[in-house]
């Protein structure tokens, strides 16, 4: 099974997600409001909107942050992990997925945060 995951309008030519099998890839969330605005202030209120937009998506797929498994952060600023790290973690209860953080030159509209991940929507 293969299906693409629609969730309204997108700003490039990609699916929000694709489930493939019992898996869910999500692509990479960057903190935009449903207009498509790049939400201004500090990096908390940045990674609440990917979040929130990455919610979105595991949404439409019949989903939701439990289905998680992997996740990878990417980050204009290394000096914001913490930051981050504290946002992150109260999005989940028990054991989190696993998880990576890489630190990028910049990220599309000037987002300082973006957040890809995979779903397993198996059992």
């Amino acid at each position: 099974m293969r299906e693409a995951i629609k969730t309204g309008k997108t700003v490039g030519p990609y699916s929000p997600a694709f489930r493939a099998g019992d898996f869910l890839f999500i692509s990479g969330q960057i903190p935009v409001t449903p207009e498509g605005k790049l939400v201004e202030g500090g990096i908390e209120k940045q990674v609440r909107q990917a979040m929130e937009n990455l919610k979105k998506v595991l949404t439409a797929a019949g989903a939701s942050l439990k289905d998680l498994v992997k996740v990878t952060i990417y980050l204009v600023d290394m000096g914001d992990f913490p930051a981050v790290n504290g946002v992150y973690a109260g999005y989940f209860q028990g054991d989190p997925p696993a998880r990576a953080c890489v630190a990028v030159k910049e990220l599309p509209k000037g987002a300082r945060v973006e957040i890809e991940a995979i779903a397993y929507l198996g059992d």
